[in-house]
């Protein structure tokens, strides 16, 4: 047990696993306090989401060919096995003999010598059952493959997994680690081809994505600064946003400290375009934490315009402070959300209101993997509620032939379009100018997935 191991990507990954509990707390902070002890913070990276996302199927190999049940293994053997199991499915670049060396190592410091023997037999198991680390999925039965991406999986040497003809729901759950229910609740909304793309991209590694700061610089000013820095990138053809193609610690990218930059998916770009907002204004950000969209908003309208933002999480609001400070922003004026009524008394009521509800994040699983653990029908019914509440709090503060822009990174329809339509029911002097649902993709320009309404009051 004194034997000490280098502090490598994969002993960091297991540290952090051993700590995370999907349904109690989150593994991104628990990395971001590891990581200054590796240098190999994309690899630890990505094995620890790798693993939260695949966690079902890694399980399912694990209890299928390893002859364990997994809740017989101890956790912290466990987890170092799920490591193992995740990189020789999902990652087939990775050597095989430095993935099993390297957790017979990891055993050895953290279980002891005596561990080492079941942890490498389980392993070893696993690999003597895989017949091809990578292989088109069009050139295997799909009961032998687990997928990686929309072309390629890993192919075992029998049939374990649910047959897709018979049962897709079943099929889906199970190779891509997501709740039955939210299957087979795409799939009766967007039928099976849908919502296996749904799937790959709530699974995918999702690339970086940067919005400009407009009012201080521009995407071709940010390029040449990316070129002189030896930075893989490639602008987007709207020219909106610059999407990193090289792995990069984001705070430490040319421009960034000085607010030239903010990270913004493509999709989350898109409500705010849509709204049009006008620099004379006076506009309420009513969810605005941590401040992506308060501050596009304020570049939109050339930080001109009057724009309150509040959140009722008084910890996150810091965030939107911190994020207009570091770009520069003077238009965004931060309130508590007690405030709010007052504040709407004086200034209001608004020309636009910026209405990102908080929603279940289904269109957000790649990014946010312990959702799949905690996400439950009832969660969703409860969460539209709140919504419809926000609304209705919207509606009282916008003025005539004002608008609300309301956006979720949910793809359920009962957050979005059924929600809207039965607020527009209940409000007649409300219409519907335009809406949109983006279904997260794992294509070449992958994106999340989400919707936007945009509801003017007549």
């Amino acid at each position: 047990m004194g034997h000490q191991a280098p502090k490598t990507a994969r002993f960091v990954a297991m540290t952090v696993l051993n700590r995370f509990r999907p349904r109690h707390n989150y593994a991104g902070p628990i990395l971001s306090k590891l990581l200054p002890q590796t240098a190999q913070k994309q690899q630890a990276t990505d094995i620890v989401f790798g693993t939260v996302r695949n966690a079902k199927a890694i399980d399912m190999a694990i209890s299928t060919f390893a002859g364990c049940p997994v809740e017989r293994i101890p956790s912290k053997l466990l987890n170092i096995i799920r490591i193992g199991v995740y990189e020789l499915i999902f990652t087939p670049a990775a050597a095989e003999y430095a993935i099993v060396n390297e957790a017979v190592e990891n055993t050895k410091t953290v279980a002891g010598k005596k561990h080492i023997g079941f942890v490498n037999a389980a392993l070893r198991q696993i690999t003597r059952h895989i017949k091809n680390r990578q292989i088109p999925l069009s050139d295997t039965n799909p009961r032998r493959a687990l997928p990686q991406i929309p072309s390629t999986g890993c192919e075992f040497d029998i049939c374990f997994l649910p047959d897709p003809a018979a049962s897709p729901a079943d099929y889906l759950s199970a190779v891509f680690s997501l709740p039955e229910w939210l299957i087979a609740d795409w799939l009766t909304c967007f039928g099976v081809e849908k919502t296996r793309q749904i799937c790959f991209a709530a699974n995918r590694r999702p690339s970086v994505y940067l919005r400009p700061n407009t009012l201080k610089t521009t995407i071709r000013k940010i390029a040449e600064k990316f070129r002189q820095a030896d930075i893989n990138f490639e602008i987007l053809d709207d020219e909106a946003m610059i999407k990193v193609k090289s792995p990069q610690a984001v705070e430490k990218l040319p421009g960034f400290a000085q607010g030239l930059l903010t990270v913004q998916d493509v999709t989350a770009l898109q409500p705010l375009r849509t709204l049009a907002p006008q620099p004379a204004q006076t506009i309420l950000d009513l969810c605005a934490a941590p401040g992506a969209k308060t501050t596009q908003l304020a570049e939109l309208t050339g930080d001109s315009a009057k724009i309150i933002a509040t959140d009722i999480d008084s910890w996150r609001l810091e965030k939107v402070k911190e994020n207009a400070a570091r770009l520069g922003i003077s238009s965004v004026e931060t309130i508590a959300y007690e405030q709010l009524s007052q504040k709407a008394a004086e200034v209001g009521p608004f020309d636009s209101i910026l209405l990102d509800v908080p929603c279940s994040n289904t269109g957000v699983l790649a990014k946010r993997p312990e959702v799949r653990y905690r996400i439950e029908p009832k969660t969703v019914t409860e969460l539209a509620k709140v919504q419809v509440r926000l609304l209705e709090t919207a509606a009282a503060m916008v003025k005539t032939k004002g608008k609300i822009c309301y956006s979720t990174c949910s793809i359920q329809k009962c957050e979005n379009s059924e929600l809207v339509k039965c607020f527009l029911r209940e409000n007649r002097d409300f219409e519907l100018e335009s809406e949109k649902l983006v279904l997260p993709s794992a294509e070449e320009i992958d994106c999340d997935g989400g919707y936007m309404a945009i509801i003017t009051k007549n």
